[in-house]
């Protein structure tokens, strides 16, 4: 039974899905206003490892996670690069598609964005306004507020009373009937451009940044889903407002809330207005893409992960020591070790709440095993302990042969260098075991000495020596 933590009941619950044997589910994308980092990405790929372990275990996953194209910050910025809002929308989705790809994320059921749903979203704020929840402004703005007092369960996902709860700050409080109040629609201003505004009943304008996801999860998954996912950040207000107008509108709206938590700096939430945030592209000059995506799988999805290089390199380390144990156990196969079977204690990990930190563990075990097959040169229990090892991996999005980890990642270019390092290196330990041969173990052991000043350890077994980054 797998068993996931709901942020609404705070609780660890069994997971039953409304539909037997599918799944739906809908993540909070990124507002593509700047090029994506490690941060934003944090989010996207733990959800890719909830929808394969939920795939695995024999689900029909509908996976929807959009994109947010028109907002504020868009609108802002665009202007102050001088370029048209869409432009600046369109070429920070390319990046962010990049990154995506390179951190081998499965490409969701569907990616809406939030422009080519206006439709959608002016037909539920109309509903929201007859149900008697949401108002026009009183102002003459063209602005549409939902109306928190008139839902008595507002406050349910992030816990809090409405009384404690701070103003709203997405539009003009002037024509509010409470401070807490926000917006669905934002009558156009004559300082912003034509093209970012849309007819509706109240007047042109543009949606505000809570109805989107509330019309495209319902669009695609129904008016009641499985589970809505995002970063912690998110709980409040979104995710809290979008449970409100969903809810008040007469939908069931999501089943489990889960929220991952941040990747920091210094202690604070890696963002943009922080001034600390590493872009994709730029920490994968430093290391490979498998390696930042097995950093950040290898943290449970609710701890919060401190990010600095120096643990960036640690656990490209161990993930290198497994690489290097399927290396090993390739080339005494002969082949491409096949994909294997999962072992108990991985799965009985994932099944708790996705906990990555156990299922690591679990994976390690079978390593370890593996090596002293190696070193006893039992190829049957070899066999098996790396075909279970890649299995593992497979399913975390982690399998070094899966030729996804081309894309993108210059992964063609690293073929090329681990081809000219090996055969260096291998003309080396040809030296090396020569000397050895002879006797000479004031050459060999220059040579190993040699090789590990550049940063390469070898290792000695009964099938002879092999090399790894140390």
């Amino acid at each position: 039974m797998i068993r996931l933590y709901d942020s609404v009941s705070r609780e660890v619950r069994d997971f039953v899905p409304l539909h037997e044997g599918r799944v739906g589910i809908y993540v909070c994308g990124l507002t593509v206003q700047s090029e994506p980092h490690v941060g934003h990405v944090r989010s996207a790929v733990n959800f890719d490892v909830l929808r394969r372990w939920l795939t695995y275990r024999g689900l029909e996953v509908t996976f929807i996670r959009n994109i947010t194209d028109i907002d504020d910050k868009i609108l802002v910025k665009s202007a102050e690069q001088g370029r048209p809002w869409y432009n600046l929308a369109y070429a920070m989705q390319r990046e962010l598609t990049a990154a995506y790809d390179a951190l081998n994320l499965l490409p969701p059921t569907y990616e809406p964005l939030a422009t080519g749903h206006i439709p959608e979203m002016v037909e539920l704020i109309q509903r929201l306004i007859e149900r008697g929840h949401a108002y026009t402004a009183a102002d003459g703005s063209g602005d549409v507020y939902f109306d928190v007092r008139s839902w008595p369960s507002y406050g349910e996902v992030s816990g809090q009373r409405v009384d404690d709860m701070t103003p709203a700050e997405d539009a003009d409080p002037r024509g509010k009937r409470d401070p807490r109040d926000f917006a669905l629609w934002k009558g156009r201003k004559d300082s912003e451009p034509e093209t970012a505004s849309w007819p509706a009943p109240w007047g042109r304008g543009r949606p505000g940044w809570h109805i989107e996801c509330s019309a495209m999860a319902s669009k695609y998954l129904g008016e009641a889903f499985d589970i809505h996912g995002g970063g912690l950040d998110l709980r409040f207000p979104h995710h809290e407002n979008e449970q409100a107008q969903s809810r008040a509108a007469g939908f069931g709206f999501a089943s489990t809330w889960m929220h991952n938590a941040w990747i920091t700096t210094a202690g604070e939430k890696m963002s943009k207005s922080l001034g600390n945030s590493l872009v994709v592209p730029a920490v994968l000059q430093r290391v490979r893409a498998i390696e930042l995506r097995y950093y950040m799988v290898s943290a449970h999805y609710r701890s919060h992960v401190e990010f600095s290089f120096e643990a960036l390199d640690e656990a490209a380390q161990g993930f290198q020591r497994i690489e290097h144990f399927l290396s090993r156990a390739q080339e005494v196969i002969g082949g491409e070790v096949p994909l294997g079977v999962s072992c108990a204690d991985f799965e009985t990990a994932l099944d708790d709440d996705l906990s990555t930190p156990a299922a690591f563990a679990a994976i390690f075990e079978v390593v370890r095993e593996g090596n002293k097959a190696l070193t006893s040169g039992d190829e049957t229990a070899l066999r098996g302990a790396a075909g279970s090892v890649r299995g593992m991996l497979a399913v975390l999005g982690l399998d070094p042969f899966d030729p996804a980890w081309d894309r993108g990642s210059g992964g063609g270019d690293e073929e090329l260098l681990r081809s000219a390092v090996d055969t260096l290196v291998g003309h080396l330990l040809s030296q090396r075991q020569e000397a050895r041969a002879a006797k000479d173990f004031a050459t060999a052991d220059a040579i190993r000495d040699q090789v590990k000043a550049a940063g390469i350890e070898i290792e000695d077994g009964p099938q002879g020596s092999s090399w790894s980054l140390r």
